[in-house]
C-alpha cells in the first residue's frame, strides 16, 4: 500500500459559510410559504417544498468539513477504497461520504499522546479540565512507548527484569492503517519480542568466554556495562520489524535493569564477595610493596642486621598489621633480639 498525499485547497470556511447560508434560505422559504398560506395564496407549496428539501439535504456538506492541527493526518476512504491522506494543517472540505480510518484510535498503551477512557470519565465528572475526545486523526508527532517490565533470562540463564522506552513516529499513514490490524499493538508486541531476542545475547555483568557480537571472539559486553550498545541493537531490531507498518523508531533506551527478585539477594552477595576479593588483592599488593620497601631501606642504611629467620618474622608481622581488618595492638620487646 502506497501513501497518497491529498493536496486539496483549504476551502472549508467558504463551504461552511455557503452551507449555513443555504440552510438560512431554506428556513426563510418555509417561513415565506407559511406567510403565503396565511394570506390565502395557493402557490405556497412550491417555496415550502423547496425549503424542506434544502433543510433535508443541506446539512450533508457539513460532514465533509475537516480541521487538522499541525502534525496530524487524516486517512480517507470512499466506500472502502483508499482515496488519500491529508497531512497539512488547516480547515478542509472533502467528499462528505469519505470516511476517516484509524484502527488504533481506541487503543490505549503506556505511551505519550494516549488518554484512557477512565481519565476522560473522571475529567467529565469533575469538570476541571478539557475533555479530549477520541477521533480518527492520526498523530504524526514523536511519541514514547513505555512497555511493562519483562523478566528475561540473560545468556547465562540468570533471570533479569528489564524495561525500555521506545521513541517512535508514523512516517507512512497508509502502511500504518492498512498493512497491520492495529499499529500500536503491533509496535508494542514487536518491542517485547525484539527486547527478548537481544537481551538473551548478553550477560547481566561482564562474564568470561561470552561472545555477544557473534564474531566468535569473547568480549566484555554486558547489559549493565554496554547499555548504549544494547539499546542501539534493540532499536535496529525493532525497526527491522516495523518497516511494513510505516513506523520509524527514533530511539530505544533501557529504563530499568535489575536481577529478578528470586535471585537478587544471591547476586548481591556474589557482587559483595567479588568486591571484597578485589579489595583484598589491592591491600595485599600494597602491603607486599611496603614490606619490600622497608627491608630495602633497612639494608641501605645498615641500621640493623637481620638473619633470614628474623626477616621472615618481620615480614609476617608487617603483613599481619597491614592486611588486618582491625588496628594492631603493639607489643614492645625490651629484651634482646637473641
Amino acid at each position: 500500500m502506497q501513501e497518497k498525499i491529498i493536496k486539496n485547497r483549504k476551502n472549508g470556511m467558504p463551504v461552511l459559510i455557503l452551507t449555513l447560508l443555504l440552510l438560512v434560505i431554506g428556513v426563510a422559504l418555509i417561513a415565506f410559504a407559511a406567510i403565503l398560506d396565511t394570506k390565502g395564496y395557493s402557490y405556497f407549496g412550491i417555496p415550502l417544498a423547496v425549503g424542506i428539501i434544502i433543510l433535508s439535504i443541506g446539512w450533508i456538506p457539513l460532514l465533509g468539513l475537516k480541521v487538522l492541527k499541525p502534525q496530524e493526518a487524516l486517512v480517507l476512504t470512499l466506500f472502502g477504497k483508499y482515496k488519500g491522506t491529508i497531512k497539512e494543517d488547516g480547515f478542509y472540505f472533502v467528499n462528505p461520504f469519505c470516511t476517516a480510518v484509524n484502527p488504533a484510535a481506541k487503543t490505549k498503551l503506556n505511551q505519550s499522546g494516549d488518554v484512557s477512557v477512565t481519565s476522560i470519565m473522571n475529567t467529565a465528572a469533575t469538570g476541571n479540565a478539557e475533555i479530549e475526545l477520541l477521533n480518527k486523526k492520526i498523530s504524526l508527532k514523536i511519541m514514547t512507548l513505555n512497555n511493562n517490565r519483562q523478566k528475561i533470562n540473560d545468556c547465562l540463564g540468570n533471570p533479569v527484569e528489564i524495561g525500555i522506552a521506545v521513541t517512535w513516529r508514523i512516517i507512512d499513514t497508509a502502511k500504518a492503517v492498512f498493512n497491520v490490524d492495529n499499529y500500536k499493538e503491533f509496535l508494542s508486541l514487536q518491542c517485547d519480542s525484539a527486547l527478548r531476542n537481544i537481551v538473551r545475547l548478553y550477560p547481566y555483568d561482564v562474564a568470561p568466554n561470552v561472545d555477544t557480537t557473534g564474531d566468535g571472539i569473547a568480549d566484555e559486553g554486558s547489559l549493565r556495562g554496554s547499555s548504549e550498545v544494547v539499546a542501539s541493537r534493540i532499536r535496529d531490531e525493532i525497526q527491522s520489524r516495523v518497516n511494513e507498518a510505516g513506523i520509524e523508531i527514533i530511539e530505544a533506551r533501557i529504563t530499568y535493569l535489575a536481577y529478578a527478585t528470586e535471585i537478587a539477594a544471591v547476586m548481591l552477595q556474589r557482587q559483595q564477595a567479588s568486591a571484597i576479593i578485589d579489595a583484598r588483592k589491592m591491600i595485599v599488593d600494597g602491603a607486599v610493596g611496603m614490606v619490600e620497601m622497608a627491608l630495602e631501606r633497612l639494608n641501605e642504611g645498615n641500621l640493623v642486621e637481620l638473619d633470614e629467620e628474623r626477616k621472615a618474622a618481620m615480614v609476617s608481622n608487617l603483613l599481619v598489621v597491614l592486611c588486618g581488618n582491625h588496628d594492631a595492638q603493639p607489643i614492645v620487646n625490651t629484651g634482646s633480639l637473641y
